[in-house]
């Protein structure tokens, strides 16, 4: 039968989307079902106003071969008519799909649109194609059946362009490369889709000439949605007649009419955004305490579904900041752990460390980072209740020397009292840090499938003292200890400052050193020198985030760059925020390198102010008079994803030497939906969709894959799904980039402040929100929660067409 469940009058109705289709009074459609089991039909109509297109024969034939194709239950027959007569008629209702081929001005009368739309309200499948964009140009209702309605400005001309894939479990999709090339005729819109429609590809505005006031890099092109009852895709390619021989382009119509016929499921809901609800659920702090959620510096969920959120050390203005060297209590503060439980909706403290992080404002030689920086959870913290925590214990800091302990130790969670039980205590792990002068402390932490523990670390570095570029400055030392020098740290093989550390936490509270790590700890050089088998990935500048895809154990980075606002033909780049895709041990670059390996200007006594050498990316020496360990250290990596206050991915020529001219004037932005400006990344997760769990609030799997990346600032700074390319290229290049930007809502009511999220084990994503300070907390400091509220796939299964129903398709 056509529709399963139809009536035996063949009576069928579906209420109408809210606010997206008028109510006409208009009889509804009968649609009997069709006279064959297998009889599935497509009604292709080509009517236009003036001159008929030169693509509607190419289409005709090339729908027409499409249905002959494929298994028999997924086969169609075509009726093509270029009269709108048929719209009155009752057996349009004979016709699973309705095709608009071309349409190019008021083609339908109102009694003939009355009709389409009660066919639609039935549960009919509606595909236009290009120009059916431009069809019934005074209808509201058509308007919504579309999407979007053509600009003025759209390019007349045939361009060859790349057509970015995203979504990859549509049925018209699914089969397609990631980055399509093809040519055709590209459209440009009044006003865009995205977001009110679910965009299953867009195409790539910097491949081709779009004209003026092209909308960006965010242009749909491809997409569909659940409309009045019925099922709406709409393509605008297929504008040149020549769309219709490729192979590419006929899977694409014949996976939109695979769906739009009922013969397969498709989720055209997953983005939308109105299908999510972002909910804060912790309440303010009570004013002069930390009861709810303290300075918000991390999240992590347990199996459970609890969630712990750690504060770093910062209080609240109430509370006071000692900054005087010579009091004992010089940034003494709270770094709290609050437990989120979602069955009570209630934040309760569960314990505090007493650390070095009550410091805040002030300059480079005032203020200071450091505090409870970290929070993990043990594999098997249902049974044995393991807590990891990252922090500097005050009660270690030298008020002599400026120099702190940075620790990672485990404790327990009393199950009984729900309290962190503060003398159960082990020390895995601790290294000195220098705390005269801000900044970069990192630390995150992540586990992957072999239970390895990673841990972030920032350069331990100031941001002044080299103009915003490398902060490579040996100079300014306090009482012998380096603090502008990240070669000290970051560029050095004997520091776990500026690292990503990789341990396997015993039982008994030490550690063991996984294969794979960059270093084994024994390797020396001419130079002498030592290494620290801890160290997993080196030359990272303060990597606050960090996540492990436990399905390919790949880990995903970001930090932030130097303070630079433009480059500089004397010292290289301008400030880089930075993500990275990371399969194995490495060399990130930093303080040598950034981006795609753009070198910095090397500086050393007995003057750093006059520049010296270019770094070489691929073969670098740490020639640091502060540097302990190797001169010759590893080549660095190209990173994935970088951005700056001009844009994504600055690119510039190179000489001979491989050294850019780092001229604004010549500089290529490579990813045009990054800007930057005040800008502090926060790495996120990859989503791993569970099939098998029944939650009700879980993303779609229509984010399966992909890696979440956004930034601390929520004005034109990165809050992105991006697609990575398949393999495991060193520095490859995002493939597609969305915006979620209005599902993670940003302003001054949103989530201004982006500081960490994560994925529950119920597939909602929680989202810390750190508040409008800095180095304080204050109410809008809070947990949100963002679940899916867009509903399963359409059309339900007991409603796909007989053929591919008895097949099972879809389930």
């Amino acid at each position: 039968m056509l529709l399963a469940g139809a009536l035996a009058a063949g009576l069928l109705s579906a209420p109408a989307l809210a606010g997206q289709a008028p109510d006409r009074s208009v009889p509804k459609l009968a649609l009997p079902s069709p006279p064959g089991g297998e009889d599935v039909r497509v009604l292709v109509f080509h009517g236009a106003t003036g001159e008929e297109s030169p693509t509607v024969n190419a289409g005709i034939e090339a729908i027409e071969k499409i249905g002959q194709q494929g298994p028999a239950q997924e086969r169609f027959t075509i009726q093509a008519t270029g009269d709108p007569a048929i719209f009155t008629k009752p057996r349009l209702g004979t016709f699973n799909a309705v095709v608009f081929l071309t349409g190019d001005g008021d083609v339908l009368d109102p009694e003939q649109e009355a009709g389409l739309e009660s066919y639609l309200e039935a549960g009919g499948g509606f595909l236009g194609v290009h120009d059916a964009a431009r069809a019934e140009p005074y209808s509201d209702w058509f308007t919504g059946l579309i999407g979007a309605r053509p600009a003025a400005n759209s390019p007349q001309k045939t361009q060859r362009a790349t057509v970015e894939v995203g979504d990859r479990q549509h049925p018209a999709t699914k089969d397609l490369p990631v980055e399509w090339k093809r040519p055709d005729k590209w459209l440009n819109w009044k006003e865009n889709p995205s977001g009110s429609v679910h965009t299953v590809a867009r195409v790539r505005t910097s491949t081709y000439d779009p004209g003026k006031n092209s909308g960006g890099w965010d242009h749909p092109v491809s997409w569909c949605r659940d409309y009045d009852g019925g099922r709406s895709f709409y393509t605008a390619m297929g504008g040149t007649a020549a769309s219709y021989e490729e192979t590419d382009f006929r899977t694409h119509l014949r996976g939109a009419l695979m769906w739009t016929t009922r013969l397969a499921r498709a989720d055209c809901q997953a983005a939308i955004t109105s299908n999510y609800e972002a909910k804060r659920v912790t309440q303010p702090n009570q004013p002069g305490k930390n009861d709810q959620i303290g300075e918000p510096h991390g999240v992590v969920t347990a199996k459970d579904g609890r969630v712990f959120t750690i504060g770093r050390g910062g209080a609240d203005a109430d509370q006071p900041v000692v900054t005087d060297w010579n009091n004992p209590d010089i940034g003494k503060g709270k770094g709290q752990v609050h437990i989120y439980d979602p069955k009570t909706g209630k934040s309760t403290l569960a314990g505090e460390l007493t650390v070095f992080g009550n410091k805040g404002g002030g300059d480079e030689l005032v203020k200071n980072e450091e505090g409870l920086l970290g929070i993990e959870l043990d594999p098997d913290f249902a049974g044995n209740g393991w807590v990891y925590l990252h922090y500097t214990p005050h009660s270690e800091i030298n008020r002599e020397t400026h120099m702190a302990e940075r620790r990672v130790s485990r404790f327990t969670l009393d199950k009984a009292t729900g309290k962190l039980a503060m003398d159960s205590e082990k020390v895995l792990l601790k290294w000195p840090v220098q705390i005269h002068s801000c900044c970069h402390a990192g630390g995150g932490m992540a586990w992957d499938s072999k239970d390895n523990l990673y841990i972030a670390t920032g350069d331990n570095n100031s941001s002044q003292f080299s103009e915003g570029y490398s902060g490579n400055n040996p100079q300014p030392n306090f009482k012998g200890i380096s603090f502008a020098d990240a070669r000290r740290t970051a560029g050095n093989t004997n520091n776990l400052n500026g690292k990503i550390l990789r341990i396997h936490p015993e039982d008994d509270g030490t550690y063991t050193l996984p294969d794979g790590n960059l270093f084994t700890g024994k390797e020396t050089d001419e130079g002498g020198g030592k290494t620290r088998g801890e160290i997993y990935v080196m030359g990272v500048r303060n990597p606050a985030r960090i996540s492990i895809d436990k399905k390919t154990d790949t880990l995903y980075a970001g930090w932030v760059g130097p303070d630079a606002a433009e480059p500089s033909e004397t010292w290289g780049p301008a400030k880089y925020d930075t993500f990275a895709r990371i399969n194995s041990a490495g060399n990130q670059g930093w303080p040598y390198c950034m981006g795609n390996k753009q070198p910095y200007r090397d500086r050393n006594l007995p003057d750093p102010s006059k520049p010296q050498g270019w770094y070489d990316c691929d073969h670098l020496k740490n020639e640091s008079p502060n540097n302990d360990g190797l001169v010759n250290i590893p080549p660095a990596r190209s990173n994935n994803i970088w951005y700056s206050p001009q844009g994504g991915g600055p690119d510039y020529p190179r000489n001979a030497d491989g050294v850019p001219s780092y001229k604004v004037s010549e500089q290529k932005l490579t990813m045009p939906w990054l800007k930057g400006g005040g800008q502090a990344t926060m790495n996120g997760p990859v989503y791993r969709f569970d099939k098998d769990s029944d939650s009700k609030d879980k993303w779609p799997s229509y984010w399966e894959g992909k890696w979440f990346v956004g930034d601390f600032y929520d004005g034109d700074q990165p809050r992105h799904a991006v697609v990575m390319p398949e393999g495991k290229a060193v520095g490859a290049p995002p493939v597609h980039a969305e915006s979620l930007k209005k599902i993670i809502p940003v302003g001054e009511k949103g989530i201004r402040n982006l500081m960490d999220w994560k994925f529950a084990p119920d597939g909602s994503l929680y989202v810390l929100d750190y508040g409008r300070g800095f180095f304080t907390s204050d109410d809008k400091s809070a947990l949100w929660q963002v679940t899916y509220k867009g509903g399963p796939p359409t059309p339900a299964a007991g409603d796909l067409a007989e053929p591919a129903l008895r097949k099972g398709a879809g389930r």
